[in-house]
Formats: C-alpha cells, structure tokens, sequence
C-alpha cells in the first residue's frame, strides 16, 4: 500500500499519495502533461459554491444585564411581591405598599415629579400614552394633564382600587421599556419599602460575549450568527449590537489582562432555545466568505514539484495534473482557480 504524505497549509491538512505523485513536476512545460494512466483510489468533482470560514467565541445565553428597582414615596410596608422568573405586563402589579399596587407603564422615562392638571411635557405624554393603551379614553393624548386627563386617571385609580385623587405620583409606577421579567427579589414581604425592592430583565433571552478587541472586525450590526447551545444543538441568531467601549478586565492567574468590547446576538426563534434560562454558549461567527467559487476537497490537492498545488484529472481511463491557485479554506473544502479548472471536472482524491 502507498504511503502518504501530510502537509499543513493555512491550518488545514493536506493528505497526498507518496511515490510518483508525491511531487508532481511538470518539467517546464504547460499544464497539458502527458496522461497517466494510474486512476485514483477515489474522485472528486470541482462544484461551484460559498465557501464560509469561521471562528468561535465564548458566550452567555440570558435575559440581559438586571435592572434594579426601587420604591419612591414615604415607605411603607411590602405586602405583596411576584414571583422570581414571571412575567409583568403594562398596566399590571410589580408589587404592593400598605396594599396599594405599584404598576407597570411602557416608557424610556421615569416618572420623577408628579402628574397633575396643568403640568406638560413629555413625561405627561408618555404617561397617557400608556393611560390610552390600557384602555382608557375621553382625553387627548399630548404633552398637556387637563382635567380631562385627571378624569381619566381617576377612573384607573378606582380600578385599581387606589384613592381617586387624579393625580399620578411618581411612587404608583415602575416605567421601563417594555414587559419584564422578575430577577431577584431584594426585599421580602413585610419589608419596608424602601430601596432597591427588585431586580428585573427583558423577557427575551439572547446571547452577550465578551469579544477581545482584536477580533472586533468579525462582527457588524446585522451580521449572521450561529449559536450551539450545551448538548450541540444550533440555533441561528443575528449580531444586534457591537459595543464602542473597550472594557479591560484584571489580570488572571497567568498575569495576563483582556480587552474585549460587548457584543450581543438575538434568537428570533426562542423556542428553539428550549428551557434553559442562563447557560455558557459557543458563538460560531463568519470571519470570511466567498461566494460563487469552484472549491474541491482539500485533499484533492497534489503537492508539485516546482512548488504550490495542483489536481489530477480524471479523463475515463486516463489522468493529467493541472496547476492551480488556491484561495479560501473552510468547511473541509478549497477554492481553486487556473487554467482547466472547471465546474464538473473530476479529480482524484485519496479514500
């Protein structure tokens, strides 16, 4: 049996039959060698195609970074609190003072003075943006409380059986961006309500890796990525945000530190993420890519004797090498390029 000879070229392995076609030399002359009659053990056809090369990182499947939040007014005692892990819709209880619900309300702005008639701006237009959603009307929405605003108010206070005063104090709502999920609870019923009370995330899970800067040209706002979660399944996820603040942790015990800059990717199919809350993920990145390219199998490549790659042909019976010029390597494939490469040719490979 013949043996073999193997070479590393751009990280991947080159297998390529000893003896004869070791070292294939062309003397001189043009890519039209003459035929040789020893066929393959095996052949391969030149495909056009994209060739994808890629790179994995290390990442964290999660909720997001928690927020805190925290009770506003004159105190008083918990006497109600969600369950950790559930989820807080608009218009619905985040927890309870002296039994008086605090609710939630869609908004980029807290609610940081109180709302009552003749006070305008865009805290007010935001409050009745979410007064309108919950189904509530006979006001206009805009920057202005009237009194028709306060009217209404009053009719969501006798709802959620609160004293009909009109007016909306900063301590009756929680405002974030949209629904939520409960972290931690950071006080128990019977607490008084003062401080952080809890914690709370997005309720879509996604994926954040710590990217060490020299590798920042990977990834770009809408770029295609993959996630393997724990127990090798994929899950196709897009790159939704690339941090400009470069972050440099401690040294670890190797005396070495790390530069890396936040990068997030989202699942659009949370499903397929299956059960799992917070797990370590590998995230497979493209660091590259070639479309529309004639690859062979990387060890379809022949070494030549005058140096750099080739393939022999197969032709019926008969086989020649050809020169050729390498480009990209991934996925176990080769672009190749020169003079007789073409779509459908047959190659030889070793089995």
């Amino acid at each position: 049996m013949r043996g073999r000879t193997v070479l590393l070229v751009g990280g991947a392995v080159l297998v390529v039959a000893s003896g004869a076609a070791a070292a294939v030399g062309f003397g001189g002359a043009d890519a039209s060698t003459p035929p040789r009659s020893a066929l393959p053990p095996a052949t391969a056809t030149i495909t056009r195609g994209t060739l994808i090369q890629t790179e994995t990182v290390d990442g964290t499947l999660g909720y997001g970074d928690p927020v805190a939040v925290k009770a506003k007014g004159s105190g008083g005692t918990l006497t109600w609190l969600p369950a950790e892990g559930s989820t807080i819709t608009r218009g619905k209880t985040v927890y309870k003072v002296d039994d008086d619900p605090v609710v939630l309300l869609y908004g980029a702005t807290p609610l940081y003075r109180a709302l009552t008639t003749d006070v305008s701006g865009a805290d007010v237009a935001e409050f009745e943006k979410n007064l309108a959603a919950l189904g509530y009307d006979g006001f206009t929405v805009d920057d202005e409380y009237t009194s028709a605003t306060a009217d209404a108010v009053e009719r969501w206070q006798e709802d959620l059986g609160l004293e009909e005063t009109g007016t909306v104090a900063p301590g009756q709502v929680v405002v974030a961006p949209g629904e939520i999920r409960v972290g931690e609870l950071q006080l128990s019923k019977g607490d008084q309500a003062a401080g952080p009370v809890l914690t709370y995330t997005g309720t879509t899970r996604s994926v954040t890796v710590d990217l060490e800067v020299d590798k920042q040209q990977l990834v770009e706002k809408g770029l295609a990525a993959t996630v393997e979660l724990p127990g090798g399944a994929r899950v196709a996820g897009t790159v939704s945000a690339v941090g400009s603040v470069a972050v440099t942790s401690p040294a670890a015990s190797n005396g070495d530190s790390k530069t890396t800059i936040d990068v997030t990717v989202t699942v659009s199919d949370q499903k397929k993420l299956g059960t799992l809350d917070q797990a370590p993920v590998d995230v497979i990145l493209e660091s590259d890519k070639r479309a529309d390219v004639l690859t062979v199998p990387i060890n379809a490549l022949v070494a030549l004797a005058e140096g750099g790659y080739g393939l022999q042909v197969v032709e019926g019976d008969t086989t020649r090498y050809i020169a050729v010029k390498t480009g990209m390597f991934a996925s176990g494939k080769v672009e190749v390029s020169g003079d007789g490469v073409a779509e459908g040719t047959v190659v030889g490979v070793p089995k």
